[in-house]
């Protein structure tokens, strides 16, 4: 028995020494203070990880998202190294540690090469910014405000109220149609009238109640001219500029009302007919 509690089981360590108390109040206390700089270690990257998100916020002329993108980062950079802290307590070589990670990292990579060219186009896309927090886009014919932006896909809300999930390898490797960037927009409207209506009259017209809503930009100056003749109607295109977040609100109620103007100035706005002639034959 003695024998047995006297053979050594790691570096020259028996099992009697184990049993000592020396010991045993050596390995609490190195699992204390383990315990004690992961706490560390998780509190001081949460804080520091706050206060980076905090700078994109205070700051409107900085992109919010990056903030949060480096706040991560740095968060788990520190937690990293607190783990590293923790396997040199208990007597690790770190510098074979950091070797295995990096073999390890190796064959993961190879393994999830979706995944990180995912992470990769994420990276492109919080740096280059083409699009933002908040953002009405249109990729791969999906339209939404942008509501998150993270590694591996950015998430989308339609118009709808629906969620829409994009990997950030589409999203950087597709076009994106940004609505949010440019404060103000131009409306376009097709606009037909008879043959038979007075052109001069149905164009002051148009032209008229469109300027008169308090959206419609004169600068730059608004547009109409004919530009189709129709089998039914003559058409006239008609662009004004008006301010981004009242764009699609101020189209359909200019629909409505160049509709009501021109009926109020007894000009036809014509539909479609068909004459049909029924010959009479002799039996």
């Amino acid at each position: 028995m003695e024998n047995l509690l006297n053979t050594p089981i790691i570096n020259g360590t028996s099992i009697m020494d184990v049993l000592t108390i020396e010991f045993i109040a050596s390995a609490v206390g190195s699992v204390l203070t383990a315990i004690i700089i992961l706490i560390i270690g998780f509190s001081v990257g949460g804080w520091v990880s706050r206060r980076v998100e905090n700078i994109g916020r205070k700051h409107k002329h900085l992109d919010e998202t990056l903030f949060i993108f480096l706040g991560n980062i740095v968060r788990y950079i520190i937690i990293g190294f607190s783990f590293l802290f923790v396997l040199n307590t208990f007597g690790v070589q770190t510098t074979s540690v950091v070797a295995i990670i990096g073999a390890a990292s190796l064959a993961i990579g190879l393994a999830l090469q979706g995944t990180l060219s995912n992470i990769a186009a994420g990276v492109m896309i919080i740096f280059f910014r083409p699009i933002k927090l908040g953002d009405f886009v249109t990729i791969d014919d999906q339209s939404g405000t942008v509501k998150a932006i993270n590694l591996n896909y950015i998430e989308m809300a339609s118009v709808g109220n629906v969620q829409i999930i994009i990997p950030n390898s589409e999203v950087w490797g597709n076009t994106i149609v940004n609505y949010s960037v440019y404060p103000q927009r131009r409306a376009e409207w097709t606009i037909g009238v008879g043959y038979g209506a007075n052109l001069a009259v149905a164009e002051q017209t148009i032209i008229d109640t469109i300027m008169a809503d308090p959206r419609s930009l004169s600068d730059p100056e608004p547009f109409i001219q004919v530009s189709n003749l129709n089998d039914s109607s003559v058409d006239f295109l008609v662009r004004v500029w008006c301010d981004r977040a009242e764009y699609f609100q101020y189209q359909a109620d200019m629909t409505r009302k160049v509709k009501e103007a021109l009926d109020a100035a007894g000009v036809d706005i014509p539909f479609p007919t068909r004459t049909m002639v029924m010959a009479k034959t002799d039996d």
